[in-house]
């Protein structure tokens, strides 16, 4: 059995008969609105009213020396802040006054994951996870050529410090070049020269 959602207006209780007639309106302050933000549901017709009713206002910041050190935001009709300037018209004033300047968003450094094939195996100062070395010995090739691409170093199972790293098997130590060279220490501590078995 299927579902059918109705929607209704928050404003009015009218059936709203399609998705295309829903407006989403965020009231983002109100004198009752004690929760934070709210979203209602209306009609096309009713956001006209809206439309309408809408006021040419002055948002102002507050900043009280007998405050707690945090300013106060105030709204007020836009007629009723140009008369409160008595001396000089309001929109003279406001063209002649000091600018304030925004203050800078802090760029906050973003966090890459290694722990992804996009990012497994770039050089970094941070612990190896486990997931970055399993997708490293995994996918070799792939992660290998990524690197080349991106002008980085790129991952040799057989350096030790790359076989450490990520996991791989330890590279076996080199063995000697001559089996049958045979090194025999000296009474007195000196090593002797190597000597070389003589065939039968």
């Amino acid at each position: 059995m299927g579902k059918k959602t109705i929607h209704v207006s928050d404003f009015s209780g009218t059936v709203l008969p399609t998705d295309d007639e829903v407006v989403r309106v965020v009231v983002l302050e109100h004198p009752d609105l004690v929760t934070g933000p709210v979203q209602l549901e209306i009609s096309p017709t009713e956001v006209e009213g809206i439309d309408d009713a809408a006021l040419d206002v002055a948002v102002v910041e507050i900043y009280d020396p007998q405050g707690d050190g945090e300013p106060r935001r105030v709204v007020l009709t836009a007629s009723e802040f140009d008369a409160m300037s008595t001396e000089t018209p309001m929109a003279q004033l406001l063209r002649t006054a000091e600018r304030v300047r925004p203050p800078k968003a802090r760029k906050t450094a973003e966090k890459i994951d290694y722990g992804t094939v996009e990012h497994a195996g770039k050089p970094h100062r941070g612990r190896v996870t486990d997931e970055e070395a399993t997708l490293v010995r995994e996918r070799l090739d792939e992660v290998n050529k990524r690197l080349a691409d991106a002008g980085l170093r790129q991952i040799d199972p057989a350096d030790p410090e790359h076989a450490a790293r990520y996991g791989f098997p330890t590279p076996a130590a080199p063995t000697p070049t001559s089996p049958d060279a045979v090194s025999t220490p000296d009474p007195a501590g000196e090593p002797t020269p190597a000597t070389q078995a003589t065939p039968a």
